[in-house]
């Protein structure tokens, strides 16, 4: 029996019983895109629904703290020093102006306050500085999230006594084409911050960016990068390429939207308690695009006008989506 044939409790008892390190072969990952649009929506919300309610969206917003003047050449970003994209290097916000941003984000509905800066990796005293804000944001009674580039010894540890509950470290994409996105750094470096981040006991939140010019198998791959984590994220953003003039990937064909849906359900299948968020370059979806998003296992958005530096759907439009589709903030 092949993965084409097998039911889909089969498929998710077999990854449940395999050993970790080979939870998920690429070669069944791939074998998953390639199924008939259809079945894979059904397998896909067969998988949410053992494990989630599926009228249920968790919302985060995010709030770059620190923005522009990043040393990292990832060709995605519009945020490196060395693309002229119109971003201007900022300093690290006070406390009180992403406590206000917070508060509105709470009162808007989120329940998650992610906060970024364009960091290759912080320093000590960046750590000391983002605790302080890290702590002020959870005593509002908002759960905390933090991505600040590649972590050193003991900066997950000092984030993680500040109160801090997710740190984001995306993949990016596969291993295997990773060198063609990110120069600056290797694909074990983020591996190596997301183990510090476990062993501090902070959940992880990583996911990718799709539409890059990267093949399907490529996709696979980093869907089985994700997947063979041990153990795999509780969070997992998927992100669809805004491109940004300046940048080196400013012009890549753009990503076929049922393909990007094929991905929401992969990796819905392949990581079943995962909140699987829409992130970036949700605005150019559409809403029919989403809703087959969050028909294929999507329960998490970031939610807000603005992410880090590019756009996304206002809080009143995705509030009236959310009616039309009669689901409800988790």
């Amino acid at each position: 029996m092949t993965i084409h044939e097998a039911p889909v409790h089969l498929v998710t008892r077999a990854a449940a019983q395999a050993a970790p390190t080979d939870r998920w072969q690429v070669a069944d990952i791939e074998a998953l895109f390639e199924l008939p649009f259809t079945e894979l929506m059904f397998r896909a919300q067969t998988v949410h629904r053992e494990h989630f309610d599926p009228a249920e969206v968790q919302l985060s917003t995010l709030l770059s703290i620190k923005t522009g003047g990043c040393p990292e050449d990832c060709s995605y970003c519009p945020q490196a020093a060395r693309y002229d994209t119109g971003v201007e290097a900022g300093k690290l916000m006070d406390t009180e102006a992403v406590l206000d941003a917070a508060r509105r984000a709470q009162e808007a509905g989120a329940s998650r306050f992610c906060m970024g800066a364009a960091w290759r990796g912080p320093k000590d005293r960046d750590i000391e500085k983002v605790a302080e804000l890290v702590s002020a944001v959870k005593s509002l009674g908002l759960e905390t999230c933090a991505t600040l580039g590649m972590l050193e010894d003991g900066h997950a540890e000092a984030l993680q006594s500040a109160g801090l509950d997710y740190y984001n470290h995306n993949l990016d994409t596969a291993p295997e084409f990773y060198g063609d996105i990110v120069r600056t750094r290797q694909y074990q470096d983020r591996l190596d911050t997301l183990q510090r981040v476990r062993g501090a006991g902070v959940k992880v939140c990583a996911g990718g960016i799709v539409g890059m010019g990267e093949t399907r198998a490529q996709r696979a791959g980093l869907i089985g990068a994700l997947a063979n984590l041990d153990p795999y994220p509780e969070s997992v953003p998927i992100n669809n390429l805004v491109q940004v003039e300046g940048t080196p990937l400013h012009g890549t064909v753009q990503l076929d939207p049922l393909e990007f849906v094929r991905t929401i359900a992969v990796a819905r299948i392949t990581m079943p308690t995962a909140r699987v968020r829409l992130s970036a370059g949700r605005q150019a979806l559409g809403e029919a695009v989403q809703a087959l998003c969050f028909t294929a296992g999507a329960n998490s958005i970031f939610y807000g006008d603005k992410l880090l530096t590019t756009g996304n759907p206002d809080v009143q439009a995705d509030r009236a989506l959310l009616d039309k589709l009669g689901m409800r903030p988790a």
